[in-house]
């Protein structure tokens, strides 16, 4: 295969449309899907030669494939890091990228306002092998001065987190962070690649759920780790290779081709957001509303210092009526009679689509936390999480002014 060599400098418009291309001998112009499980060698000294380490080739797809090489190179280029390993899922990104970090013995520090399986993993699954994990408020920088003030081998953290909007310092925690010993690991799915770098602020490690803008169009799921070629090449690509998190060439190839247009489909979801955001804000229906951009954000000069732009995400809250609903909480059954009253915007626990998804969280992306989890970042009965799409905004305000008259 030939690859494609591109000048320096390049916008990531560009990149999403060219990185990463690499041609067979029959000169294609989209990149090839090569849906295969193994390769051939010439002999049996050059299948040795393979596995010794000695010849750099594609040996097994659960180690590597052609076409995942394509979508890792293309992202690893837009997000200006040294290596970058696809996953099966966002999920097995957040799990592989703190795995490779973390063992028995371990201490990770992490902000308490996580997606819900994020912090199961964190809570759950990483303390079952002696993982040690100390929860912050992630806004607090008090609190991560305090935590980070004895010796720490991860942080890990979403900002935007997942759903309510919360951001971290970026550049302040990944200095308190360093001065423990820990390599910061950042999920960056609200913003996206295009809307802030993580790398440039500080951290170590980025992460993403593919399946969300990347892809945006609910096609497939993928996840991806990004950071320094010896992470990467080292205790990552140990555990990808034999626990089996990998990446199928299918979905690579989507998600190829979801990167072309990533950029138009986040600028127009981004604006979208705000215009809607500012509807919901206006609306006598509605308690509050949390999107970065917002002037009212009450960490706005930070977006603004960190961020290109506010995301696709929306979250507000409903005014209900106090005591019990007779729904199982405070402001279920406003929410329930909202969801079920819209005509264009679909109920769905997926974002970053091109459609305009709405869901609940308290029952559904974070129903596994506890309660006193979920209260204690704010995700209460009354909440609802708004991923923006394409749609005529005018069409999705009108469907919302519907649903909450």
């Amino acid at each position: 295969m030939k690859n494609n060599e591109l000048p320096d400098g390049l916008h990531p418009d560009t990149l999403g449309v060219r990185a990463g291309q690499m041609r067979t001998a029959f000169e294609e112009t989209t990149e090839p899907m090569f849906l295969n499980s193994g390769y051939v060698y010439e002999s049996a000294e050059a299948a040795e030669a393979s596995f010794n380490g000695e010849k750099q080739r594609f040996v097994y797809s659960r180690y590597g494939n052609p076409t995942v090489a394509m979508f890792q190179e293309r992202l690893r280029q837009i997000e200006g890091a040294e290596a970058c390993f696809a996953t099966s899922s966002g999920m097995s990104a957040v799990f592989v990228a703190l795995a490779a970090l973390c063992g028995n013995g371990s201490r990770l520090v992490a902000s308490r306002a996580l997606f819900g399986s994020c912090y199961v993993i964190c809570a759950e699954i990483l303390p079952r092998w002696g993982v040690e994990t100390v929860f912050v408020d992630g806004a607090d920088l008090d609190q991560w001065r305090e935590a980070l003030s004895e010796p720490t081998d991860a942080v890990f953290f979403e900002t935007p987190s997942n759903p309510m909007q919360e951001l971290v310092d970026v550049r302040a925690v990944c200095d308190l962070a360093h001065a423990a010993g820990a390599q910061v690991v950042v999920d960056n799915v609200f913003a996206t690649v295009l809307h802030q770098k993580p790398l440039e602020l500080g951290a170590d490690v980025v992460v993403y759920s593919t399946t969300k803008h990347i892809d945006g169009q609910g096609r497939v799921l993928g996840g991806a780790v990004l950071g320094t070629e010896e992470y990467i090449s080292g205790p990552v690509q140990n555990l990808m290779r034999h626990a089996g998190f990998g990446m199928s060439a299918f979905n690579a190839w989507v998600l190829v081709k979801g990167l072309e247009t990533m950029g138009l489909r986040v600028e127009r979801m981004s604006a979208n957001a705000l215009e809607v955001a500012r509807f919901l804000e206006s609306h006598p229906a509605v308690d509050w509303v949390t999107y970065p951009m917002l002037e009212s954000h009450p960490q706005y000069e930070l977006a603004r210092a960190q961020m290109s732009g506010g995301g696709s995400v929306v979250t507000f809250g409903l005014k209900y009526e106090q005591g019990d609903d007779g729904e199982g909480g405070h402001g279920k059954k406003e929410c329930f009679a909202l969801l079920n009253a819209l005509q264009v915007i679909d109920i769905s626990n997926n974002l970053g689509d091109a459609k305009t998804l709405v869901t609940h969280p308290a029952t559904t992306t974070h129903a596994s936390m506890e309660p006193e989890a979920r209260a204690a970042v704010g995700i209460g009965d009354n909440v609802i999480r708004l991923s923006v799409g394409l749609e005529y905004v005018g069409d999705l305000i009108e469907d919302l002014r519907r649903g909450l008259d």
